[in-house]
C-alpha cells in the first residue's frame, strides 16, 4: 500500500472509532442503538438511531428528553453535534428524572446562530441564566465537538476547542444550590439534531449524602410524630415512594441541625 492509498484509508475510518483510543473513558453511545438510553416525558419516537447517530425527530418536543440510564456526578463528558440550518436542543447534565431539568439541573445549549454578543440563550450557554464567553458554532452542515468538564466546584465547557464556560459553582449563585450528580441528557426541540462519540471518564465523587428514603426498608428511620384521631396518619412504603394518606406528620428518628 502506497502512502497516498493509506491516507485515504485512515481518512474512511468511522469518527466513532478514534475515541476508542482516548484512555480512561467509556462509550454511552454503541451506534447501533439507544441501549443504555431513557426517553422521558416523550414517545417512544422522540428518539431514534441513524447511521451510527443519535438522532431527535419531530416528535421530540418539549419536554421530551433522552437520558443516560446512569447517574453521574463529576465527569468528563465529550460529544459531537450536527448543526444545519435553524437549530436548538442541547446537553443536560446533573439532570433530575423528575422536575424542571434545567433549574434543578444544568443544560448547555446548542444554538445554530453565530452571535458577536453572547447572551443566555446562546450557543455554549448555561440555558437559560449563563452567557457563554463567546460563541462558537460550525452550522452549515457540519459536526461540532462538545467537552463538559465539570469537577465540583469547577465548571468548563469546551465547543470546538474553544473555552466558552469556566465557572466556580460554589460561588455562582445561580448554580451553587442545583444537583451536584445526576443524569446526562440530549434534548433536540424538534430540530435535526444529530449527536455521536458520547463518551464518559468518571472522576472522584465528592458529595457525602446520608439516605434518609431510598426504598422500604428506609422505613425505619422515620416514625409517626403525630396522627389525627378522626383520620389517622398512614405513611405507605412503595417501592421508592412514600405515599401519605390521612391527617399527620412523618418524621425522622434522628435529628438534624445546619444540613442541606
Amino acid at each position: 500500500m502506497n502512502r497516498r492509498d493509506f491516507l485515504a484509508t485512515a481518512a474512511a475510518v468511522p469518527a466513532i472509532l478514534n475515541v476508542q483510543t482516548e484512555t480512561g473513558f467509556t462509550s454511552l453511545f454503541d451506534g447501533e442503538t439507544l441501549n443504555g438510553w431513557h426517553i422521558e416525558r416523550g414517545p417512544e419516537s422522540a428518539f431514534y438511531v441513524d447511521d451510527g447517530c443519535i438522532v431527535g425527530s419531530p416528535s421530540a418536543e418539549f419536554p421530551a428528553w433522552l437520558r443516560t440510564d446512569r447517574q453521574y456526578e463529576n465527569f468528563d463528558f465529550r460529544c459531537e453535534f450536527f448543526v444545519q440550518g435553524w437549530t436548538s436542543g442541547g446537553v443536560y447534565f446533573h439532570a433530575p428524572q423528575h422536575g424542571r431539568t434545567m433549574w434543578v439541573g444544568k443544560q448547555v445549549k446548542i444554538f445554530h446562530q453565530q452571535e458577536d454578543t453572547p447572551m443566555s440563550n446562546s450557543m455554549g450557554s448555561i440555558f437559560p441564566v449563563i452567557a457563554p464567553r463567546q460563541v462558537e458554532v460550525r452550522n452549515r452542515g457540519q459536526w461540532n465537538q462538545m467537552r463538559i468538564l465539570s469537577d465540583w466546584p469547577s465548571l468548563r465547557v469546551w465547543v470546538n476547542d474553544v473555552l466558552v464556560q469556566d465557572i466556580n459553582m460554589e460561588t455562582h449563585p445561580e448554580l451553587k444550590h442545583r444537583l451536584r450528580s445526576g443524569f446526562i441528557g440530549l434534548s433536540t426541540l424538534n430540530y435535526p439534531l444529530r449527536f455521536r462519540n458520547l463518551r464518559i471518564q468518571e472522576l472522584k465523587g465528592k458529595e457525602k449524602w446520608e439516605i434518609l428514603y431510598q426504598n422500604p426498608s428506609d422505613m425505619e428511620k422515620w416514625f409517626i410524630s403525630e396522627s389525627s384521631e378522626r383520620a389517622p396518619a398512614r405513611f405507605d412504603a412503595l417501592g421508592p415512594v412514600i405515599r401519605a394518606d390521612g391527617s399527620g406528620h412523618l418524621a425522622t428518628k434522628e435529628k438534624y441541625r445546619d444540613f442541606q
